[in-house]
């Protein structure tokens, strides 16, 4: 699981959550160990079960209506139970002003205190999402990353098999770029990974000959996206390696990899003189849709080869023959 500290939760956040850092500016380098974000009312009058290590909680009007209704004392015990479990950050939500003991025990703990005008259910929901997709398990995989007819396609292959003049081809007939080389894979769902472009290389595109070329100058905004899920795996092979008797002609069995424990479909399309790859791509991605719907085609072939076969056994049978099937 990837790891992220609160200041890089505080940079990314800030605007969309409406963030301010008001005490606790020592603890930015705590790090967040889970994605779940709490909301502990029960902490707060000594359920010390409900306060959770190394999370964001976010406290709310309840709690802040709670604390306010407290003698100092009480108040004191309060936040002090509160920051007992070593919190990686506090939120104050709903627009509400922290008392000056919050501030103080921040500030002591060295726990990032943050203050937002938004309403806490609102709240929650936007950082846990974000921390989901932040600390999910994650790869490395080389290889280009493309959007395809609106499908998220990882090409790979050996070095300068043509992975990247394929993808600018690709690119010239409207598809989009993701990533090129190396690119970063979260596993978002159980059943969901999603493919993004290290930062280091947005946009970019390398080619043989042409060197680096930024393809959002070259081809416009539209060209190149940051992230996408993958859907299909296209592994390029040079044809001259491949033993004609493993390979599949009807490629009835379809092939998967496995990406983060997950099975991704996968076609090896075969590299030779002449080939259109990109067309090949583009076919390859249309038939991977038919075969979400269920349409299958070289099991439709082989079963209406199996019906062509019956019916010339059934043509080629003597009548003594049919008559002796028809009583079996």
């Amino acid at each position: 699981m990837a790891q992220i500290n609160v200041s890089e939760l505080f940079k990314e956040t800030r605007h969309k959550l409406k963030l301010n850092w008001v005490a606790g500016l020592d603890g930015g380098t705590n790090q967040l160990l889970s994605e779940k974000v709490t909301k502990p009312s029960l902490a707060l009058i000594g359920h010390l079960n409900f306060v959770h290590p190394n999370r964001v909680q976010v406290l709310g009007c309840a709690e802040m209506d709670y604390l306010r209704s407290l003698s100092i004392i009480a108040m004191q015990q309060a936040i002090a139970n509160l920051y007992s479990a070593d919190l990686a950050a506090v939120v104050v939500a709903n627009g509400e002003k922290p008392p000056k003991a919050l501030i103080s025990a921040a500030d002591t703990h060295n726990t990032p205190l943050f203050t937002s005008s938004m309403q806490s259910p609102q709240l929650m929901d936007v950082l846990s999402h974000y921390l989901q997709q932040a600390m999910a398990e994650s790869t490395s995989l080389h290889g280009v990353f493309m959007e395809v007819q609106g499908f998220g396609v990882l090409i790979k292959g050996n070095a300068a098999i043509g992975k990247s003049e394929l993808a600018l081809e690709l690119i010239s007939r409207g598809h989009r770029l993701i990533a090129d080389d190396i690119v970063d894979f979260y596993r978002i769902s159980p059943e969901r990974v999603e493919g993004r472009c290290p930062a280091l290389l947005q946009d970019f595109l390398e080619v043989r000959g042409l060197g680096i070329l930024n393809i959002r100058a070259l081809f416009g905004d539209n060209a190149v996206k940051p992230s996408k899920p993958l859907d299909l795996i296209i592994q390029l092979q040079l044809a001259d390696i491949q033993n004609p008797q493993e390979l599949d002609r009807l490629n009835i069995k379809t092939q998967h990899e496995r990406v983060l424990e997950v099975d991704i479909s996968k076609v090896v399309i075969p590299i030779a003189a002449g080939r259109n790859i990109a067309v090949l791509v583009e076919v390859a991605v249309r038939n991977h849709m038919l075969l979400i719907r269920g349409v299958n085609a070289a099991q439709q072939f082989s079963k209406r080869h199996k019906q062509m076969m019956q019916k010339e056994s059934q043509k080629n049978l003597t009548p003594k023959a049919k008559s002796e099937r028809k009583k079996g």
